[in-house]
């Protein structure tokens, strides 16, 4: 038995013996069977779908002798002649080869004749789309208005090729590529024809590999009976196809479950010493994600989807149980956007060890959503707080918060330029007095230092003796500010520090800090305010008011404002009506480099801020 051109033996001659399609062989069969003829059609279509033999079916339903017919008999002379390709009246045309304008003047004068020997005189043009432009423009007039009894069929692959004004004068259709379900019947039809035994899972790996096109599945098809076996066996498929089997998709699996970057190597030398297709691979591994996230959510239910059988299927479930769904899911979407990147690059066995590497190490990857989630134990240390603002980020974190004082001694300045305490001064909040008192004892906070004159150096670094006593003399009375010095004393803070932070406080909290800040209350007494879980945000009522509030330099005096009163992750956003204004770049890049997340990926990664746009 002679298997080397299956396609052309097995080449269908009736529209019932066309595989899929279904939709359009009832068109056309009904067509011929009504003698409704258009003047021109257009099938496109991936290769190997049934673009040619179609046409060649519907050339012979149009001129049987038993037309109009919806079937051809095949028995016919007119059938013979053009199952055999030596009719007269039916003319097949390449058009990569015939794609001038001559050619195209040619067919027209050849169109002019009537049928010799059969009903209809049918053009069949073949990859229509390598015509030219002048060839396209020489068809146009007899495309829409043929002579009687003649017809055109053009099958391309690339449709977008066409004119506009060709395609207006056709009737279109598009040809599907075909199911592995519908491959793998087909593939079984044939393989009983030919009294050969075979493993359904050889056909599904031909009918996979065969992506949807008959032709292609077929010539695989011949390729692997030409090796001779008396059993069609999965194994010897994979073999002279160069395909990874199911156990290296588990040793695979095993190597990322472990994490085992030196396992995934091995794997992935495996691969590239059986000289396996990297590409099918890619889809291979693609299928085991989907696989194993359809049965991690859907269980059982999804065997009927996944087509797996039982032995099968009970190994990529347990599998499926080993791996968290949003990894299985992560990974799914990473091998399928990876595949064109190894595919087009340079060097694809390096870039398919970066993704599998990658797919290992996904569960390492710092979640910045838990880092920065208050509560967490990552989350940065919270900011600490100035002196005499007791309630919840006053006196409550005051004692938790203590360690050693910073470099310079004497605290440090937020963004809003205001003073704080050396951690050692603050009263243990068992000791601390209600925090009314504590506001009228404790010494005025001190002017920001935009505002103050350069004070000495020795008056900011306390000696020995005076850190050693600064608890004893923290329970008994404030350190009484020096008299020398040449700076206003400031108006003290304020002293409601209890109770809900709202808009309204904080606007009587601008006021006590009036000339300070860098805000003046006046801005913000026509505008509106609303606290959200991190964010302030401010509404004005016009523009040139919005313009102001959304100044470099007064919006980062409003942040040093609602952090000092508010706490410290709390963040200020100015609008007016519908329109947002977005923070400058200076404080987006100064806001990122702030934040815990990023602070943790920089040193863990030793990686480099590159750039910082605003969120959409």
């Amino acid at each position: 038995m002679s298997t080397s051109n299956l396609t052309a033996k097995y080449r269908p001659q009736t529209f019932t013996d066309v595989a899929g399609q279904q939709a359009i062989k009832a068109i056309l069969s009904r067509a011929a069977a009504s003698d409704k003829i258009a003047p021109a059609y257009l099938f496109s279509g991936t290769r190997g779908v049934g673009k040619t033999t179609i046409a060649r079916i519907f050339a012979k339903a149009l001129n049987c002798v038993n037309a109009p017919t919806a079937e051809p008999c095949n028995e016919c002379s007119n059938c013979k002649q053009i199952t055999a390709g030596v009719a007269v009246d039916v003319i097949e045309i390449d058009g990569a080869s015939n794609n001038g304008v001559d050619d195209a003047r040619r067919l027209k004068e050849d169109i002019g004749y009537a049928p010799v020997e059969c009903r209809y005189k049918v053009f069949i043009i073949d990859e229509a789309h390598m015509l030219t432009t002048q060839a396209f423009n020489a068809l146009l007039k007899t495309l829409e208005e043929p002579p009687p009894r003649a017809t055109f069929i053009m099958a391309t692959t690339e449709p977008h090729k066409f004119p506009a004004t060709i395609i207006s004068r056709c009737q279109h259709y598009t040809y599907k590529m075909l199911s592995q379900a519908e491959l793998v019947a087909h593939l079984e039809k044939i393989m009983t024809l030919e009294e050969l035994q075979f493993e359904p899972g050889a056909l599904e790996i031909i009918a996979k590999r065969g992506a949807g096109s008959v032709r292609d599945s077929m010539s695989l098809l011949g390729q692997a009976l030409a090796m001779g076996e008396d059993v069609l066996r999965e194994e010897g498929v994979r073999s002279f196809l160069g395909l990874a089997g199911q156990d290296v998709f588990f040793q695979l699996m095993e190597a990322m479950h472990s994490r085992n970057l030196v396992a995934v190597g091995q794997v992935l030398r495996q691969v590239l010493d059986q000289g396996l297709d990297l590409g099918f691979f890619l889809r291979e591994l693609t299928n085991c994600w989907r696989n194993m996230f359809l049965l991690r959510q859907a269980g059982e239910e999804a065997l009927s989807l996944l087509g797996l059988s039982g032995e099968e299927a009970k190994s990529w479930m347990d599998w499926a149980n080993k791996f968290e769904a949003p990894h299985i899911h992560a990974c799914w979407q990473m091998t399928l956007d990876g595949q064109k990147k190894v595919m087009t690059s340079l060097e694809p066995a390096l870039a398919l060890e970066l993704l599998l590497l990658n797919l290992t190490s996904l569960p390492d990857l710092i979640n910045l959503e838990k880092i920065s989630a208050p509560g967490n134990g990552n989350a940065a240390p919270q900011r600490p707080v100035p002196t005499g603002q007791g309630g919840q980020f006053g006196g409550q974190q005051g004692g938790r918060q203590g360690g050693p004082p910073p470099a310079s001694g004497g605290g440090y300045n937020q963004s809003g330029g205001q003073r704080f305490a050396p951690p050692q001064a603050q009263v243990p909040p068992q000791q601390m007095q209600p925090p009314t008192q504590q506001a009228q004892q404790s010494p005025p906070p001190r002017p920001q230092a935009q505002s103050m004159p350069q004070q000495d150096s020795r008056e900011s670094v306390p000696s020995p003796t005076q850190r050693q006593s600064a608890p004893s003399a923290a329970m008994s009375a404030p350190e009484a500010p020096v008299e020398q010095e040449p700076a206003p004393r400031p108006a003290p803070a304020p002293t409601q520090a209890a109770g809900p932070r709202n808009w309204k406080g904080f606007l009587e909290f601008v006021t006590e800090r009036n000339g300070q800040a860098g805000v003046r209350v006046s801005m913000l007494r026509l505008a509106e305010g609303k606290l959200g879980d991190s964010e302030l945000v401010i509404t004005c009522k016009s523009r040139m008011q919005c313009s102001q509030l959304s100044e470099n330099k007064t919006l980062s005096a409003l942040d040093g404002l609602a952090r000092e009163y508010f706490g410290p992750m709390v963040e200020v956003r100015v609008e007016t009506g519908d329109i947002a204004v977005r923070k400058s770049d200076r404080q987006l890049q100064e806001e990122a480099e702030n934040h815990p997340g990023v602070q943790k990926i920089i040193k863990d990664f030793s990686a480099q801020l590159m750039s910082v746009s605003p969120r959409n």
